[in-house]
């Protein structure tokens, strides 16, 4: 039964992926937190062993997404490898902060983060283009804060990278490309940083090597890839601003129950 359970979090992921172009893990770190509460999975390391084991699983759809972009012409791929040794040292820094923080806490700020998406996307606010892309240290700075909180909150970071690509005048197509390439150095480092930063932490759960708990990787992988192409095809079809509020009415609900019920 609860792998069935991780099977149906990986279709929603993917879905959602597909249908709206947001990280998986939005929806993948609150759903494994309820998860492993039904689990009684210690308090102390559940919330750090959800975020770990989302980042896992964005490594697939990222390999995948990544691909399909490249194949489109999409990756400025000048600009990744700019952004990319940045981001891979905000997401070391990102998943230590992440483990030595309380899980109540941690908890109550992805609730502000995911307050904070659900307002984006039911305005549809996007930055105006307001300047060009800086230089290597503007881009490294930028890149750092990408990588950081992405690995803080178990994202891939497209809700941040896209955004902060169109302010700086990068095609919407590329910044979505570029954005997806970057997904990859967030999910891979944070993937191994998380299983460093948690190896050997009492009370984590069997089958789990660090923060990264191989039952839920696994179910989720397996059907998140396969719905994330089904979530595309629909976006093709369906109202995307309809269906944009509606999620981010998901979300808010989402965001205000990790901040409440942790207060």
């Amino acid at each position: 039964m609860v792998l069935v359970s991780y099977l149906l979090v990986g279709a929603v992921a993917g879905l959602t992926a597909g249908l709206f172009g947001v990280g998986g893990g939005l929806i993948i770190v609150p759903a494994l937190i309820y998860s492993f509460t039904l689990l009684d999975f210690p308090v102390a390391t559940l919330t750090q062993l959800a975020i770990g084991t989302s980042l896992a699983t964005i490594v697939f759809t990222s390999i995948s997404s990544v691909r399909a972009h490249h194949l489109y012409g999409n990756v400025d791929w000048p600009l990744f490898w700019k952004l990319a040794p940045a981001i891979a040292v905000g997401v070391v820094l990102g998943v230590h902060t992440a483990a030595g923080m309380a899980g109540k806490l941690l908890q109550i700020l992805f609730g502000g983060f995911a307050l904070l998406i659900a307002l984006q996307m039911g305005l549809n606010f996007r930055p105006p283009p307001g300047r060009i892309v800086p230089g290597r240290v503007g881009l490294s700075i930028a890149g750092s804060v990408i990588g950081y909180v992405s690995a803080l909150f178990g994202i891939g970071g497209g809700s941040l990278t896209v955004p902060y690509l169109s302010w700086s005048n990068v095609r919407m197509q590329k910044a979505v490309g570029v954005s997806a390439a970057c997904g990859l150095p967030i999910a891979l480092v944070g993937f191994a940083t998380n299983i460093w930063a948690g190896w050997g932490r009492d009370g984590l759960p069997a089958y789990s090597t660090g923060f990264v708990y191989w039952p839920a990787f696994i179910g989720i992988v397996f059907t998140s890839t396969l719905f994330a192409r089904v979530g595309a095809r629909l976006a093709q079809r369906l109202p995307e601003r309809y269906l944009k509020r509606v999620f981010a009415v998901f979300l808010g609900i989402i965001g205000l129950q990790f901040i409440l019920g942790n207060l």
